[in-house]
């Protein structure tokens, strides 16, 4: 198809469908209504004498057609706009969205954001947290700290950042209660989402793990911040907290500690890197290796 012919607006009506999997949600990016999004995907349809999406209860499914013309919109959609984001404002700047879990941002990259900004001028970078839980593509990200096992993320490329050992931290009073980790059986446990923690913790300190009860949090820092306030013992990566154990907010009564995972640098497989991407990668990296606090 000649270039004047492409029919822009259905190209991208349909790259914000496919990706949100969803006419609504497509719509809402978009800012436009369901019914504007509807029309451009069915004149792009007509134009092309194919089906791009089927319904289901899930929501919409690519075609065939729709799966392989999807990658190559997105792809050159998302160079597009990096190469416009890089001029806005009179001047060559290179955006970067990152999407940091909360306890490495709060923890690790924020402090440390001043030393970045003064280093990469040319980059504007855009910190998006989550709890773990995230699609790079469908949320607009170029790239995101995450952490666990490289295995999970088979779909995604994955550089190491740093380890974070779990060990149990709690607030500085509850200290002298407990001598042995058995005297963490009176205790309440604060539990994540990874249920298996405690179990694994225990198992390595060579006690036995009570039955765990209460809620089960999603959120790192909400469980240090109910620790600290003597609610609870939380499992934590001490390494991020360090600025709470050093002003005496926290405190680590066993040297015990187990991994659960590590922090990883994860990108889009195939998606190749921008030099805002390389250069926020090879500082990522290169200030791996954490230093452990101390007790």
């Amino acid at each position: 198809m000649d270039r004047p012919n492409l029919p822009l607006n259905g190209l991208r009506a349909f790259e914000v469908a496919a990706r949100q999997g969803s006419f609504t949600r497509a719509a809402i990016e978009l800012r436009v209504t369901q019914a504007a999004v509807s029309q451009q995907i069915q004149r792009l349809e007509d134009l092309l004498g194919h089906r791009l999406f089927t319904r289901a209860s899930s929501g919409l499914i690519l075609t065939d057609i729709g799966a392989a013309l999807y990658p190559v919109l997105t792809r050159n959609f998302d160079e597009i706009g990096e190469v416009l984001d890089r001029f806005q404002g009179g001047r060559y700047r290179e955006t970067l969205h990152l999407g940091v879990v909360t306890t490495f941002a709060a923890g690790w990259l924020i402090p440390r954001l001043p030393s970045f900004e003064a280093a990469h001028p040319g980059i504007s970078l855009r910190i998006f947290t989550h709890n773990n839980r995230i699609d790079i593509a469908k949320e607009g990200l170029h790239m995101a700290v995450r952490f666990g096992d490289r295995a999970a993320w088979p779909w995604l490329e994955a550089e190491p950042l740093a380890e974070a050992p779990l060990t149990p931290l709690c607030a500085p009073g509850l200290v002298p209660r407990l001598r042995v980790p058995q005297d963490l059986r009176a205790q309440r446990l604060l539990r994540s989402y990874r249920g298996d923690e405690w179990e694994a913790w225990f198992l390595a300190a060579g006690a036995t793990c009570p039955p765990l009860e209460g809620p089960v949090l999603d959120s790192s820092v909400a469980m240090a911040e109910l620790a600290a306030a003597g609610l609870g013992v939380a499992l934590l990566p001490a390494t991020m907290f360090t600025r709470q154990l050093e002003a005496g907010m926290l405190a680590r009564p066993f040297d015990v500690d187990i991994s659960a995972g590590r922090y990883w640098l994860a990108w889009p497989k195939g998606k190749a890197l921008t030099p805002a991407m390389g250069q926020v990668r090879d500082w990522l990296v290169e200030s791996g290796g954490l230093e452990q606090p101390s007790s």
